[in-house]
Order: structure tokens, then C-alpha cells, then sequence
């Protein structure tokens, strides 16, 4: 049996580790093509004046607050996603996990036009703890 050195093993260690992490590299685009996309669009454009766009969207970025809640619970009510009005019913996801939510969020959050700030874990589950009600608001 050959032992590893300290720079045998923490490259061993490194690329174990790096593994462990591939498989949620993209878990973000993963859930949004899961539970978004037939709604709001393969690549987030929304459905005419019917489903909002995620893609470039005002709402995203001024509404980072309510986020986590409204994908945990739904909403629904009039909202104004650049300039227009959209008034339908989004079902929640319940069975999202807090780290899940973060992820997909964090796809949103840099993608398609959307240049806002990540989020962490910490702050998802912070906000997901105000959710209230079934709406999300």
C-alpha cells in the first residue's frame, strides 16, 4: 500500500470535492426548465400580456424581497413586470428546498438579461421564514 503525500492527498481531497459539486453546477437552469419554463418560457419571455417575462425584468430586480415567498407559495393579484400588467394565478412550489429556491433564483438573477446581485442560502431561508399566507405577499 503507497501512501499519499500532503500534496497527493489534498489534490485527492480537491477532486472529490469538486465532484460532489458538479451535479448542483447547474441545478438553477435545471429547476427553472422543471417548474418555470411552461409558463414563463424556454428561454424566460413570459406568454404574450398572459405570463410575465422573467427575462429583463424590472419586477426581478425591484422585488427581491418577496422572491424566495412568491416561488415557495405562489401569488396571486395584479403585478406590473415592465410596464405591463399581468394578472393570473402562479402556483407555489412547496417542495423546493431553501437551497433549491437560492439556486434558481441565482439563475434568474444572472441570466437572460438580469444582472442583479446573487443570493445566498442564508438569506433565502431568512426570507422564506416571513413567507406568510398562501400568496406570497
Amino acid at each position: 500500500m503507497r501512501l499519499l503525500g500532503a500534496g497527493g492527498l489534498l489534490l485527492t481531497l480537491t477532486f472529490s470535492l469538486g465532484s460532489c459539486f458538479t451535479e448542483r453546477q447547474n441545478e438553477g437552469a435545471q429547476l427553472y426548465t422543471a417548474h418555470c419554463s411552461s409558463c414563463h418560457g424556454d428561454q424566460g419571455q413570459g406568454l404574450e400580456r398572459l405570463i410575465p417575462p422573467v427575462a429583463a425584468a424590472d419586477y426581478i430586480a425591484s422585488n427581491r424581497a418577496e422572491l424566495p415567498c412568491i416561488i415557495r407559495k405562489g401569488m396571486q393579484g395584479d403585478i406590473v413586470v415592465n410596464g405591463i400588467h399581468y394578472n393570473q394565478i402562479m402556483p407555489g412550489h412547496e417542495d423546493l428546498t431553501d437551497s433549491q429556491i437560492t439556486n434558481l433564483l441565482n439563475f434568474l438573477q444572472t441570466n437572460w438579461g438580469n444582472t442583479n446581485q446573487p443570493y445566498t442560502i442564508r438569506e433565502t431561508a431568512e426570507l422564506l421564514g416571513r413567507c406568510n399566507g398562501s400568496d406570497g405577499q
